[in-house]
């Protein structure tokens, strides 16, 4: 697996931010009660099975805060853990690492729970073309964070944001008069690397959106049995996406429809956190 290097000055910002909220003066009780002389070694330990992400950005919290502390990680992102794998090891001066302990498990946590879930949902649907992509439902700041997470989950991104592709929502073809309209009007002005996916709720507008020339036609909320209708009548002139009320329950049974891409806000906006500690160590 072929993952991106997320930049330093993005992952930087966000930890900043994220210190910035937890101590805004000092840290009471580590500042009050621990020797800035102190040292200390600590593990994180995976509590179940799941899938890491974030690994290094976890870590760099605590180099962020003091560059003289070692962090090492001992699974890559993207690695199958057990629970009760020491997954990194930290050793340095104690308070630093007690500082950034909370903001360290909270990214990585919360990465690793979107890259579990994505690898689950992307194992169901082996044997079939489809992909599972993530979408723009993810948390402010956090999007490159989240999205990479994806990727690590075996999943794809869809675009990044409203500048990556065009697509023609329900609201935009309500807006401007009709999806041919909206996509005749859009390929007129768009640059000509702008890819253009359309909108659709019933088999009338998809047919619309293929006669309009959209690359990609997003299913919406259509049942399983629309769905391989579409398929039949597309028949290889565009991407389709399956996108709305897509859960881990039915994903095998909508890629097994013939479409090409599946996606699911759920990844990254109702992901559940995998469960990681980090634990003192004398050793």
């Amino acid at each position: 697996m072929i993952l991106p290097k997320l930049p330093d000055f993005y992952v930087d910002g966000v930890i900043a931010r994220a210190i910035g909220e937890d101590i805004n003066y000092i840290d009471v009780t580590t500042d009050l009660l621990i020797d800035a002389d102190a040292d200390g070694k600590a593990r994180f330990v995976a509590k179940a099975d799941g899938v890491l992400a974030g690994i290094d950005v976890a870590l760099r919290v605590f180099t962020f805060l003091d560059g003289k502390t070692r962090a090492e990680p001992l699974f890559k992102d993207g690695a199958a853990v057990k629970k009760g794998d020491v997954i990194a090891e930290i050793s340095g001066k104690a308070v630093p690492m007690l500082k950034g302990e909370r903001t360290a498990l909270n990214i990585l946590q919360h990465m690793s729970g979107i890259a579990t879930y994505t690898r689950f949902c992307a194992d169901a649907v082996k044997g079939t073309k489809a992909k599972i992509t993530d979408t723009r439902k993810t948390l402010p700041g956090l999007r490159a964070l989240q999205k990479y997470a994806v990727l690590c989950g075996g999943g794809n991104n869809h675009r990044y944001n409203l500048s990556s592709a065009a697509l023609i929502k329900d609201n935009h073809a309500d807006a401007y008069g009709g999806i041919a309209k909206a996509v005749k009007a859009l390929r007129e002005r768009a640059g000509h690397a702008v890819v253009i996916e359309v909108e659709v709720g019933s088999i009338g507008e998809l047919r619309e959106a293929l006669g309009a020339g959209a690359e990609i036609v997003m299913l919406d909320n259509m049942p399983a049995g629309l769905m391989r209708e579409a398929v039949n009548i597309t028949a290889g002139r565009a991407k389709l996406e399956a996108s709305g009320n897509v859960t881990a329950e039915n994903v095998r049974e909508i890629a097994e429809t013939g479409v090409d891409i599946i996606s699911l806000g759920a990844l990254t906006h109702s992901a559940k956190a995998f469960d990681i500690s980090m634990k003192w160590t004398t050793n």
